[in-house]
């Protein structure tokens, strides 16, 4: 017989591969690449992670703490707002009509005569106009007293008068402070330096029957005059009063 014919498998050998290598010879599986998540599958499985994950739940001192805190940050708001409101509505809008609380200048004037030593100026002044200040100053380290009287004009305008019978170079030129002389002004028929202040301010000096006066402030030239004219009548006025006072105290002491 013929050895030709089927080919048998020798024991211990595995059959070879249509193209005729062995298996062991045949190139290794490539390994296959996985897409990256999209951002919709990372939403999505952070939904789940949260849908997974156990609830909050506060133990009955925790929700004691949590309701006091709130309660107690309510309480305080509303104590804070019953003080501002208050003050709030108890202090208005500064206006100039805030400052007007027409003071007798008069009678603050007779009650400084005392410490003055004479009667200061207690100007009579038009219909619209007030004084919403008059007092004596004393006890300066300059050792100058003086009388002192604020007054508001018609047209919402400050003049403030300052008067003393002690004055000197240094207390004049800090009572005129940065201004500087641009003039003079006839009022009541005296001269007085009229100065401009930096701050826009006017300023009037000068000596009234051996006082020296100052008029300072904000206002029109027409109402310093006014001022100006009433205090030096009134100041003349008082010296007449206090002489034929002084005659008649020392007639009655002879």
């Amino acid at each position: 017989m013929s050895d030709q014919g089927d080919e048998r498998t020798t024991p211990g050998t595995r059959p070879r591969s249509g193209d005729g290598r062995d298996e062991a010879e045949q190139p290794a599986a490539q390994a296959v690449e996985q897409p990256s998540p999209r951002p919709a599958d990372g939403a999505r499985l952070a939904e789940e992670l949260d849908a997974d994950a156990p609830p909050i739940t506060l133990t009955p001192n925790q929700a004691k703490r949590a309701s006091s805190t709130a309660r107690g940050m309510l309480i305080a708001t509303g104590a804070t707002i019953a003080v501002v409101l208050p003050v709030y509505f108890l202090n208005p809008t500064y206006t100039a009509e805030t400052y007007r609380r027409d003071i007798d200048v008069e009678t603050v004037a007779r009650q400084a005569a005392g410490d003055a030593g004479y009667l200061p100026a207690s100007p009579a002044l038009p219909e619209g106009w007030s004084s919403n200040y008059a007092r004596w100053v004393t006890g300066r380290s300059d050792a100058v007293d003086f009388w002192e009287v604020g007054f508001l004009t018609a047209d919402t305008g400050f003049i403030q008068l300052t008067q003393t019978d002690d004055a000197n170079p240094t207390w004049t030129a800090q009572r005129v402070g940065d201004a500087q002389v641009s003039g003079a002004r006839t009022i009541g028929g005296i001269e007085w330096d009229l100065l401009d202040a930096p701050n826009g301010d006017t300023v009037l000096t000068s000596e009234v029957d051996g006082v020296t006066v100052v008029l300072n402030g904000e206002a029109s030239l027409t109402e310093f005059d006014t001022v100006g004219e009433a205090v030096v009548e009134d100041i003349r006025q008082n010296a007449v009063e206090e002489a034929e006072r002084l005659s008649s105290s020392a007639a009655d002491g002879s």
